[in-house]
């Protein structure tokens, strides 16, 4: 599965960027009646890729007193219970469900944008040797907290994970979650006739979702290359900031008004389409989470770049406060009261009055 191809397509009908389309190894993009996209089986119309396992989603145990049933794979995970059971099985559609493109609308931009954006940022951070081993690991915790928030899951779900190295494992077991999905994989293929009744697809089928789904997982682990954000014209050097970390970092570190001007110029130009606005906002929580995250006092530097053009210091500043909230979670962890940043705050909108005054 050559999921930068997948990525592309995905991009390409998220932002109606009109290039031609691609399949991705027996998956192809189809819209839905609700609006939706999803990613269908090439020759099977009627079975999406995030859906497939739908049915096989496990009873609730939380509405039983005493719940008298095993896991699934209870044979190969001994510590594994029926709570636990279903917290995988919403991870499991909680990755599947990063190739979905919702119909976006006022109450999930937010959250379609940061799931999105940790995606990638997840797939980015092995290489980027800008960082000491300490801010990757922060940095890696702090977007997939966010990339399960986002979608969104229960709270039980949000807290049960993290990494060991690389791999990501259930806290609590300390299963490894790629044996697991593919232990899972393997088990439905393997005894389809006894679920027959949920189960809609075939052998090769389920092994098809098994390979993306992994590759998936791949990349959030930071295991596989990581992606890329396509070309287009007058966005390069937006893309060279987005595609590679370490640019942005030492830029930065040499020359922040090269970073502002990146910025500046963007602004400058009036050609706008929906994929050049998302590589907008993704550059400024770039500037968010790889800059403000460790020095939130850099603001300053930005506010006196862009002040004498107070239009698009205003835009800035409103996009990155009010785009996501990752800017709420690392004032919160760093006890930062933003009324003290009179420069800043003077630029605010309503809506940012709102949130943060």
């Amino acid at each position: 599965m050559k999921l930068q191809s997948l990525y592309n397509e995905y991009l390409n009908i998220k932002f109606n960027r009109e290039l031609p389309s691609v399949q991705a190894d027996g998956f192809e993009y189809c819209f839905c009646e609700d609006d939706s996209t999803e990613l269908f089986f090439v020759d099977r119309k009627n079975e999406s890729f995030v859906e497939w396992a739908y049915e096989l989603q496990p009873r609730d145990p939380n509405y039983t007193v005493n719940p008298d049933w095993k896991p699934v794979l209870s044979a190969f995970f001994k510590q594994l219970d029926v709570y636990d059971e279903l917290i995988l099985y919403y991870l499991l559609f909680t990755i599947n469900a990063t190739t979905s493109i919702a119909k976006k609308n006022p109450f999930n931009a937010m959250n379609d944008f940061m799931k999105n954006y940790c995606f990638f940022q997840l797939a980015q951070l092995t290489d980027a040797a800008g960082l000491n081993d300490e801010q990757r690991h922060q940095l890696r915790d702090f977007f997939f907290f966010f990339y399960l928030y986002a979608h969104p899951v229960n709270e039980e779900t949000l807290y049960s994970f993290s990494f060991s190295g690389q791999d990501l494992i259930h806290t609590k077991t300390n299963i490894n979650i790629e044996h697991y999905f593919s232990l899972y994989h393997d088990y439905y293929s393997e005894n389809l006739d006894k679920h027959r009744d949920k189960l809609f697809i075939a052998p090769h089928e389920i092994n098809a979702c098994k390979n993306l789904t992994l590759e998936l997982l791949k990349s959030i682990e930071g295991k596989s290359a990581k992606l890329a954000m396509p070309p287009e014209e007058g966005l390069e050097a937006v893309l060279r900031l987005i595609n590679n970390v370490d640019d942005l970092i030492q830029i930065y570190s040499e020359n922040k008004t090269t970073l502002f001007g990146t910025m500046r110029d963007f602004l400058s130009d009036n050609r706008s389409n929906a994929y050049r606005d998302h590589c907008f906002s993704t550059l400024l929580q770039n500037y968010v989470c790889y800059i403000l995250y460790f020095k939130f006092d850099e603001i300053h530097d930005l506010v006196e770049y862009f002040k004498g053009t107070p239009l698009w210091c205003e835009k800035i500043i409103n996009k990155i406060f009010t785009d996501t909230i990752f800017i709420q979670k690392l004032m919160r962890q760093n006890h930062i009261d933003i009324a003290e940043y009179k420069n800043v705050i003077e630029f605010f909108n309503e809506e940012a009055r709102r949130i943060y005054l």
